[in-house]
């Protein structure tokens, strides 16, 4: 039994829109019955328990980032009133005063008001080498 070219051409193209055609049938079909089966009532604990690892490795993710972000955070938040404090000269203010609390709310009032921008601009590097410049060496004339 022979089979022409022609015959075999038009079988593979019929069996190849079946193919199509049955395949995309069936997969909505699929579709169709997972979509009904998940929107129902019975399969919250079934997902729940089938999902619970990927739910617990995601609170863990979520926990470490959190507690690293909490301690980048006040850890950054610390040294830039670190270096806030070295650069206005409250934190040598603070020292002198940490056994006299009135003196201490005063020179933090002052502080605050503004009353010692002197203070504040000469512990600034830059405000140093302008004077120096400006007057000479060693602040002589």
């Amino acid at each position: 039994m022979e089979i022409e070219p022609t015959v075999l051409l038009a079988y593979a193209i019929i069996w190849t829109i079946f193919y199509a055609i049955l395949s995309r049938h069936i997969a909505e079909l699929s579709r169709q019955k997972w979509t009904t089966w998940v929107q129902s009532e019975e399969s919250d604990d079934i997902l729940v328990e089938a999902l619970q690892a990927v739910i617990e490795e995601i609170e863990d993710k979520m926990h470490d980032k959190l507690e690293d972000f909490k301690a980048s955070f006040f850890g950054s938040l610390g040294a830039a009133s670190k270096k806030l404090d070295q650069s206005t000269g409250q934190g040598a203010i603070k020292a002198l005063t940490k056994d006299n609390p009135v003196m201490g709310f005063l020179a933090d009032y002052m502080m605050k008001r503004g009353g010692l921008d002197a203070l504040q601009g000469q512990n600034t590097p830059n405000n140093d080498t302008q004077k120096t410049t400006e007057t000479g060496k060693l602040g002589l004339k």
